[in-house]
């Protein structure tokens, strides 16, 4: 269904200048400056409902952001974004609720036991009265054809806050820390995703499509990423090194990993970790790594299992500064969903 949205804003850049002190101060945009939304009233259900120019629009928006360029202007004014909860939130909800407050607008969270996707209600008629009160709707669900079927069936906006096959918000603020490190060129740059071929291994394969990075997955035999998945990245011409050799972490640039037992595989608790004892992240591992090297973690970490207190608090972690950019990733994909749309009433 086609997604109605207001003309873009003209398109611009932005500098920093010194003050007194030799710091360099922001330039704060204005209305008139701010960039136009290159996602304008699309979907974002995947990395892949995005170019590789259009991921670098969003990348280069999150920098400014966090450099405090925004800080003039309240874009999303008169705007609001329901923000659908299946499974519980630290990070996912309070930056796309803070995000939406600093650009302006407002979000209204929406737990389970209120709405009953698919049980009380059916996804369809959820979309349908979603669609008549509020501009977007973020969803945090459990499979993948929730968010379809919210896309499929809602005039406005939906994007993916985390389901079974893909966590693509997530790896906008992984992406945005990585280029932290090392600059927006990422095609000489080694990514290892170690452990669970989950839906953060499988958006980690999204993006070596969209950046050219090396990106290798370690995973026991029998926890591979999606084949559809990897099947995106044959068709793009993409290589993808899978293996479950823990020696891929020599030497790499980034080295990430995530939780073994994701919400809902509860009752596989056991049976996972035995097949992934051996795949844990200890400082030890981080001493593989290139001297320049990262470790990165989405949190919330399961201590003793795939990592280690000392992994996420060693001089080569920036899982916190992974989290912090999550407020700065997701209010630039807002801003880039939602800002050429006018207030309804």
């Amino acid at each position: 269904m086609t997604k109605a949205v207001a003309k873009a804003k003209k398109s611009t850049t932005s500098a920093a200048v010194k003050g007194k002190t030799g710091v360099n101060k922001p330039v704060l945009l204005t209305p008139e400056t701010l960039p136009a939304p290159v996602l304008a009233g699309r979907d974002f259900l995947s990395n892949l409902d995005m170019t590789s120019a259009e991921l670098r629009t969003v990348l280069d928006t999150a920098h400014s952001m966090k450099r405090g360029e925004w800080r003039g202007v309240k874009p999303l004014t008169g705007l609001s974004i329901a923000l659908v909860f299946e499974k519980a939130s630290l990070r996912t909800r309070t930056t796309f609720d803070v995000g939406m407050y600093q650009l302006g607008g407002h979000a209204i969270t929406l737990s389970n036991t209120e709405i009953g996707l698919g049980t009380r209600e059916r996804v369809s008629d959820v979309a349908r009265n979603l669609e008549r009160w509020v501009d977007a709707v973020m969803g945090r669900v459990y499979l993948q054809q929730t968010l379809n079927e919210l896309a499929q069936h809602a005039s406005i906006p939906v994007i993916n806050g985390l389901s079974d096959m893909l966590h693509p918000a997530q790896l906008l603020a992984d992406y945005q820390t990585i280029e932290e490190a090392f600059g927006r060129d990422l095609r000489t740059r080694r990514v290892v995703y170690i452990g669970d071929g989950n839906n953060l291994a499988n958006s980690h394969i999204h993006m070596a499509i969209l950046t050219g990075a090396q990106v290798t997955i370690v995973t026991p035999v029998g926890y591979e990423p999606n084949a559809g998945v990897l099947m995106d990245a044959v068709k793009s011409g993409t290589e993808i090194t899978l293996t479950h050799d823990l020696a891929a972490v020599q030497g790499a640039d980034v080295l990430y990993t995530d939780v073994w037992i994701s919400m809902g595989q509860e009752a596989e608790a056991d049976i996972r970790r035995r097949a992934f004892r051996g795949y844990q992240v200890t400082p030890e591992m981080l001493d593989m790594l290139a001297p320049h090297g990262i470790f990165l973690h989405c949190l919330p970490a399961h201590y003793g299992e795939e990592t280690v207190p000392g992994a996420t608090e060693h001089a080569k972690s920036r899982v916190f500064d992974q989290a912090e950019n999550r407020l700065h990733a997701q209010k630039a994909l807002m801003y880039h969903v939602m800002g050429a749309m006018q207030p309804r009433w």
